[in-house]
């Protein structure tokens, strides 16, 4: 049986159970729902008509305590195996899938990172802004050495619109993906997972009752970029903590 690190490598994601206790996620739930009332008039927050949040941008700055998930030790020692002792947090989103406004993704791959100003273009390129932020796609040297940590708030089911994910798709020269995989996760587990990993995401099943709020840190492998960019934002990962 393939440890998580080994099937991170092998098919570019893998599941750590139970990072977060239920106490813990519940009170993620509390939190994020007071910073998001808060920023109900913020441009990085996505509400539907009910006012229900459905998405959010620039997380780490209308929610600064969500770096704090990247100090507890069951995602640190993994985050810092994976990146070493110069690894970060670079950016934070914020989805949900909440009753009455469900909606979906095709197959993509995650290709833009947040900076603090658009540069020459060549390593990078395609600069964008969202939600008043600097984006540009990078360069895949740079996302094959990332990952995406997805902490979820809420079990992910077959009725709560999933994510689907193509295993082997990370690699550069992707030549043996194999088929289609559906995931499932419990509330509190993280889904580690490489940006360049194709994936996708359908919608909730009709009449779902079920939320489905997923906290998305991105980590990069070093503050440095190259060109003269800098990250829009970097935390640097704890460095007390073991790499199991």
């Amino acid at each position: 049986m393939k440890t998580w690190f080994e099937q991170l490598i092998q098919d570019g994601y893998a599941i750590l159970c139970g990072v977060l206790s239920p106490m813990e996620v519940d009170a993620a739930c509390a939190d994020s729902a007071r910073a998001f009332a808060e920023q109900s008039a913020s441009a990085s927050l996505l509400t539907s008509k009910a006012g229900a949040a459905y998405g959010a941008r620039n997380l780490l700055e209308i929610w600064p305590e969500v770096v704090a998930f990247m100090r507890i030790p069951a995602l640190a020692g993994p985050l810092v195996k994976i990146l070493g002792p110069q690894g970060g947090l670079v950016r934070g989103l914020y989805f949900d899938k909440p009753p009455g406004a469900t909606w979906s993704l095709p197959w993509h791959r995650d290709l833009t990172i947040a900076v603090q100003r658009h540069g020459p273009l060549g390593h990078f390129k395609k600069p964008t802004l969202k939600a008043g932020v600097p984006h540009v796609e990078a360069p895949p040297d740079l996302l094959a050495r990332m990952v995406t940590a997805r902490i979820h708030l809420d079990s992910m089911t077959p009725s709560n619109g999933p994510l689907a994910v193509l295993p082997g798709s990370h690699r550069l020269d992707a030549t043996d993906c194999r088929d289609a995989v559906t995931l499932q996760c419990a509330a509190g587990d993280v889904l580690l997972m490489r940006p360049l990993l194709s994936h996708s995401s359908i919608e909730s099943a009709a009449h779902c009752a079920e939320h489905r709020r997923i906290v998305h840190l991105e980590f990069g492998p070093s503050p440095e970029l190259p060109d003269g960019y800098a990250w829009h934002s970097f935390y640097r990962l704890p460095n007390n903590v073991g790499s199991r």
